[in-house]
């Protein structure tokens, strides 16, 4: 007994499809948006620009958090101390995701590379004091 098992490929929400897709609305259009399959690539130096940039700020973020356990376990850290420094991390995060989430825009994303920095100039000012 044999049965046709036909190929077909799962569309995954936020995955890659395998063939552009018709859409009824223009997605570039948009600020924020997945990249899709009939995107051009970004260039490379954009992409190395924006990825070193991010890291520089994710592991400045990780300094800050080792800082910021270091005042809580110490007992040094009044009681804003952890929300404070949560916020301040979840903004400057949600910034760099909306980075890459913008990557084809010409300017947009160097801007919010930028504001992410803020953020996080708060929490290391913030995990300095105490």
């Amino acid at each position: 007994m044999t049965t046709d098992i036909e190929s077909t490929t799962a569309v995954v929400p936020f995955g890659w499809e395998d063939a552009p897709r018709e859409t009824d609305v223009d997605d570039r259009d948009s600020l924020f948006r997945f990249p899709a399959a009939d995107d051009p690539a970004p260039g490379n130096r954009r992409l190395l620009a924006m990825s070193l940039y991010a890291s520089v700020l994710g592991l400045a973020g990780v300094g800050v958090g080792v800082r910021g356990f270091v005042s809580v376990l110490s007992g040094t850290a009044p009681g804003f101390y952890v929300p404070m420094l949560t916020v301040f991390g979840l903004i400057s995060v949600a910034l760099m995701v909306g980075t890459f989430m913008s990557i084809h825009r010409p300017r947009l994303p160097y801007l919010l590379l930028t504001a992410a920095a803020v953020p996080l100039t708060a929490d290391f000012w913030l995990a300095t004091s105490y």
